[in-house]
């Protein structure tokens, strides 16, 4: 247990036998009033994200995870298989634990997992992956300066904005933080 005010961001805190992500953090102390801390939480089992204050006398639950590194298999339906590069463990991961991280999922793409009490909680997926743009509009032949964009399919199926001149065929680069064009690879 921890004091309210020592919640840092990042940090895995238990709350109604939730986990929660810490995303943001402030300390408050207004004129005559008590401190408190608004914090701003992500639940790892739903994705959905709330605001809580703490008083800052109040305790909450700190939660260490363990953490792997996982590489995807394939999957079948609503289920993903990766497997533990420690111990060559196979491991199947619903929809529901990985949450929007699907559309990122290619082939032999390495994550780090998070496990509680040896049940995965979530993952952390690298910060660019290269998908193949499998449909997108022609494009036009003197577009390379204007910043006007077209939707292209990729091919886990998800769909970005991206500039007038990537093609069918290319591969381009995603953010997957924000899930933005970056570049052509």
């Amino acid at each position: 247990m921890i004091a309210a005010t020592q919640i840092r961001r990042g940090m895995i805190l238990k709350l109604d036998n939730e986990l929660f992500h810490v995303m943001t953090v402030q300390h408050i102390t207004p004129g005559n009033w008590r401190g408190m801390v608004q914090s701003k939480l992500r639940n790892l089992r739903s994705g959905k994200q709330t605001e809580k204050r703490f008083r800052s006398e109040e305790a909450v639950e700190r939660i260490t995870l363990d953490t792997h590194e996982l590489e995807y298999l394939y999957s079948e339906g609503t289920d993903h298989h990766f497997m533990n590069m420690e111990n060559f463990e196979q491991i199947m991961l619903s929809d529901e634990v990985l949450g929007d991280n699907v559309q990122y999922l290619i082939a032999n793409i390495k994550v780090q997992a998070q496990f509680y009490e040896d049940r995965p909680v979530s993952i952390e997926l690298p910060s660019t992956v290269d998908l193949l743009v499998v449909e997108t509009e022609p494009s036009v032949r003197s577009a390379t300066v204007t910043n006007v964009t077209k939707a292209a399919k990729l091919e886990t199926g998800m769909v970005v904005q991206v500039p007038q001149f990537v093609n069918e065929g290319e591969r381009i680069r995603i953010d997957t933080a924000e899930g933005k064009y970056l570049q052509r690879v």
